[in-house]
């Protein structure tokens, strides 16, 4: 049974037919869809804002690799490099996800499912710039990286997309690890290598994602359930969420501080790290206390620890940055 198939008689029977009213307006020929619109449109299929924080994650390494700055053509490469992978990777996912697309709030306005990108423009689009990144990375970074790039697009389409997405809860939590794989490929652009620091925040993404992304689907998880896409929130309880994301925002912490004692990092990132990590935890168990009293709707606040995880991120992405200037 598909996605689509599996959705409630009520309410998702109205929004098949409020996406079958805004099929019956969509632009029918290419002159029906004006230049400028149709090149934001393919833009929007690389999911910019996803992108900008796979890259905060990917620059920060390269500086702590290179022990102060890297060669800036090196990060420009890598960066461009990184977002026609990731946009590769987000354009064949909106492709093979364009069905319950149609019948989500959140995604009603993807180009696909607004006309302005046919399926067959996007699967070319996704082709081209999955081939294109993987030759980039090869011939101006370096081929290591070049196989995690395209290890990580790999993964996010099959292993989550095509497998992981509507068959199981824990979907994120694994599907996560290509979001994980920036660390590798900024560490590896530099020292064509792997290392221990890499490995750490590689973890620090891992159990990052799961408590970064579950707030945002317990605030939309109607659509989740309205689709038969099993996200955690859509198929339990709002206390059995909050308890695995206090569980994985302390091994999350707790990782994060191992780059101190293995001799990667020094005062300034601890520092940090610490003040970060505890106003994280302050906050997921924030919400798990309101969970356990019951309260649900706009007073439950979910989002505010889902808005506090991109600054979280980024703030210790920044000071993995700096904290080699100050050693």
């Amino acid at each position: 049974m598909t996605a689509v198939e599996s959705r409630p008689a009520g309410g998702g029977t109205a929004h098949a037919h409020k996406a079958e009213g805004k099929s019956s307006q969509l632009p029918r020929s290419p002159g029906d869809r004006p230049f400028g619109a149709r090149v934001k449109a393919f833009v929007a299929l690389t999911k910019p804002r996803v992108i900008e924080l796979l890259l905060m994650t990917t620059v920060p390494v390269m500086f702590l690799a290179a022990k102060g700055v890297p060669d800036l053509w090196l990060v420009l490469a890598t960066c461009v490099g990184g977002y026609l992978s990731a946009g590769g990777a987000a354009a064949f996912n909106m492709y093979l996800d364009r069905d319950i697309d149609a019948l989500m709030d959140r995604t009603s306005q993807r180009p696909l499912v607004t006309g302005m990108v046919s399926p067959r423009e996007c699967l070319v689009f996704a082709t081209a710039l999955a081939v294109g990144s993987t030759a980039w990375f090869w011939y101006l970074v370096n081929p290591l990286s070049a196989m995690l790039s395209l290890g990580a697009l790999l993964f996010y389409v099959v292993v989550y997309t095509m497998i992981l997405k509507r068959r199981t809860s824990q979907n994120i939590v694994w599907g996560g690890i290509a979001g994980c794989m920036p660390v590798f490929i900024g560490w590896s652009a530099v020292t064509n290598s792997f290392s221990w620091a890499a490995v750490i925040l590689f973890l620090v993404i891992f159990f990052w994602t799961p408590p970064h992304y579950w707030p945002l689907s317990m605030k939309v998880k109607d659509d989740y359930e309205r689709v038969g896409v099993p996200m955690l929130p859509a198929v339990a309880g709002n206390k059995v969420v909050a308890r695995q994301i206090v569980a994985y925002s302390w091994v999350m912490v707790g990782v994060s501080l191992l780059l101190q004692p293995l001799g990667y990092t020094g005062w300034f990132y601890t520092a940090v790290a610490l003040v970060c990590g505890g106003f994280w935890l302050k906050e997921a168990h924030g919400l798990q206390s309101r969970a356990k009293a019951g309260i649900t709707g706009a007073k439950l606040k979910e989002m505010r620890l889902f808005h506090w995880s991109i600054t979280y991120v980024s703030l210790l992405f920044v000071a993995v940055a700096v904290d080699p200037f100050l050693r």
